[in-house]
Parts: C-alpha cells; sequence; structure tokens
C-alpha cells in the first residue's frame, strides 16, 4: 500500500505516522504530498497537488513491489469541485478519482472526460484483488471528526474478529425498491444467527455486539436521532442509501440532527443528511460515504459487501470496493484498508 500524507495538515502528518507504526508499514510506503488544507479543491489542485505527486510515488516504487492501495489520511482534501449534471457531473470524490488512476493513465486508453462515473472493474468479483488485473486502486480514507476517533478506528482495527450481528434496516413502503431487495439479499447471503433484521417501519435501535450495520440512514421518515444506540464491536463496518453522508468531516453541533430538505436550518455542510463520521464516533471501525449525490444504483451493494466481509472474510478495502459499481464518482470507503475478521 501507498499511505498519502499531506504536508501541509498537522492532523495528517499525526494519522499517518500513528497508522504506520502501528501496522508497520515501511516509511518508503508513505508519500508526502503538499495539497491546500480544505476539504474541497478544484481539477487543476487535484492534478497538481494530489494525482502528480501520487503517480510520481507510485512509478518510484514500481520496481519493488505493485501498489494494491492508497490510504489517505486525514488532511488530504475530501472533494473535487464540478458542474453537477445529475449523471453527468464533474465533480467527485479525490478518494473515487484515485481509485481510477490506472483506467485514466494506462496506454491506449481512449479519450475520456471527467463527466459522470466509469464502471468499476472489480465490481461484484469475488477474487482476491490485484490492481494490474482490474485497473483501479483500493482507496480507503483514514478520517473522522478527530485525531482522537481516527486512532481509535485504527486500534479496533486491529483487533479485529470474526463475531457478532449485521443488523439490515429498511424503510416503510419501500418493500419493492432495490435499496429494500438489496437489504434482503444480504440477510439471507449471512447465517441465521448473525442477522438482526426489521423490514417495517420500526428503526432498529439498541443493538449489541454489531459487526455491520446497513440501512437507509437518515432517508429513512422514521428514523429520528443521530445516534441508533448500537454496540459496534471491533471491525464493525456501516454503510447507508444517504446521498452526501460523506460530504465533510466537519463536526456539528452537539445537539444537530438530520433534517428535511425543505428546513434549510437544519442544514449543516450544505445539506440535512445524517453524516457517515457518526459512525466512527459511534465505535465502529470503517464505513461508506458520499460527497455528492451518487444515485442509488451507484451506492454500496449491502448483498455484496456483507457476506465479502463477513463470510469470505476478505478485507475491508476488498469487501467495500467490490460492493461499489462505479469509480471516478462521489464515493468514499472510510477505514484502514487491512482491517479482516480474524477467527
Amino acid at each position: 500500500m501507498l499511505v498519502v500524507i499531506n504536508s501541509r495538515s498537522a492532523v495528517s502528518k499525526s494519522v499517518g505516522e500513528y497508522y504506520c507504526v502501528r501496522r508497520g508499514i515501511p516509511r518508503q510506503n508513505a508519500v508526502q504530498i503538499s495539497a491546500p488544507e480544505a476539504e474541497e479543491i478544484d481539477r487543476a489542485a487535484f492534478e497538481r497537488d494530489i494525482a502528480r505527486p501520487v503517480l510520481k510515488a507510485l512509478a518510484g516504487r514500481a520496481r519493488s513491489g505493485r501498489i494494491d492501495a492508497l490510504v489517505l489520511t486525514k488532511g488530504v482534501p475530501l472533494r473535487i469541485r464540478g458542474v453537477q449534471r445529475g449523471m453527468r457531473a464533474e465533480g467527485a470524490s479525490v478518494d473515487s478519482e484515485l481509485a481510477a488512476l490506472p483506467l485514466r493513465r494506462r496506454p491506449g486508453n481512449p479519450a475520456f472526460s471527467y463527466e459522470g462515473p466509469l464502471r468499476n472493474p472489480y465490481f461484484g468479483s469475488r477474487e482476491t484483488f490485484d490492481s494490474d488485473r482490474f485497473s483501479i486502486y483500493l482507496v480507503t480514507r483514514l478520517d473522522g471528526y478527530t485525531f482522537a476517533d481516527v486512532k481509535a478506528a485504527i486500534d479496533r482495527s486491529a483487533a479485529a474478529r470474526d463475531t457478532g450481528v449485521a443488523v439490515l434496516d429498511a424503510k416503510s413502503g419501500n418493500a419493492a425498491s432495490a435499496g429494500d431487495l438489496w437489504l434482503k439479499s444480504a440477510a439471507a447471503s449471512l447465517p441465521r444467527e448473525r442477522v438482526v433484521a426489521d423490514f417495517s417501519a420500526a428503526v432498529l435501535t439498541g443493538v449489541r455486539g454489531v459487526i455491520a450495520y446497513a440501512s437507509w440512514g437518515s432517508n429513512d421518515p422514521a428514523r429520528k436521532a443521530r445516534d441508533p444506540g448500537f454496540t459496534y464491536l471491533p471491525g464493525a463496518i456501516a454503510t447507508q442509501y444517504v446521498s452526501t453522508d460523506g460530504r465533510t468531516f466537519t463536526e456539528p453541533p452537539a445537539g444537530w440532527q438530520p433534517a428535511t430538505w425543505e428546513n434549510r436550518a437544519g442544514y449543516w455542510a450544505g445539506s440535512p443528511q445524517g453524516l457517515a463520521a457518526d459512525f466512527l464516533r459511534q465505535g465502529a471501525t470503517g464505513a461508506s460515504g458520499h460527497v455528492d449525490e451518487p444515485y442509488l444504483q451507484f451506492t454500496p451493494r449491502p448483498d455484496i459487501l456483507l457476506p465479502a466481509y463477513i463470510v469470505q472474510r476478505r478485507t475491508l478495502a476488498e469487501s467495500f470496493w467490490a460492493s461499489i459499481p462505479a469509480v471516478s464518482w462521489m464515493n468514499i470507503v472510510i477505514g484502514d484498508p487491512l482491517c479482516r475478521l480474524a477467527p
């Protein structure tokens, strides 16, 4: 792997140093970039300050071994500004654009546009990842509201064990939607004794020993609180069908709650929707998110993610990216890519 550290960010340097020591990552597997200490940058800054130095570092590593994963540290920019035109949007997450670097740069690749998503060649695969074969990188982000949140998640990753239950929570009146069908398929793919599922109008709360969680998050009208009160186990992951849950890692006020789009007073960082960083604060080890509208068909598929992680015991990075249909799009994956449920 290659750990990406922003030299302009004190927290990025702290996270990078802690992770490399905690996981025994050699010094030569870290690259320092010099990018704006901002969550949003333009396309020119992405190419100049992030893509170019990362590609240079990758070229320098080519003779000593293949790189499969890029690990971004808190303080590395989050999203690339671009005109939002539905499925032709030019914006993307920094993470997903880096994932697409081999597709963008490979010899003979035809001319491309930054509009819209690119097909993820690893989507749906059950194989061990190989960047040479699948022509993407597995990109994850060590992030959270604070350095303490990130450090705790790294520590939990190292303690991950194959135990606990998967919680799957649908929403009322949505039984025929693709999202709920994927949740039902995910439930059917796991050992029965390891599933807590609800497909009614109720919202599951207070579940103990949670190793995975998939739901509609703040898009479920019956959900009234940010924290469902779960007790997460080390190694727990979470995903939700929420369009903007990865839009920021700036912590909202303690009393803030997700609201409706009509209630602009309830917005935080440009949206009223829930935040993926809450999962890390509440005790999860990894999560997915979206910096802007991905559309349901490009959110992580829980029916692929959960069996990959729990049944096949694949790494966090492999499990999430096998479940995400697109790269060069809005998706982010939060967590240690090496995290795996040990027997």
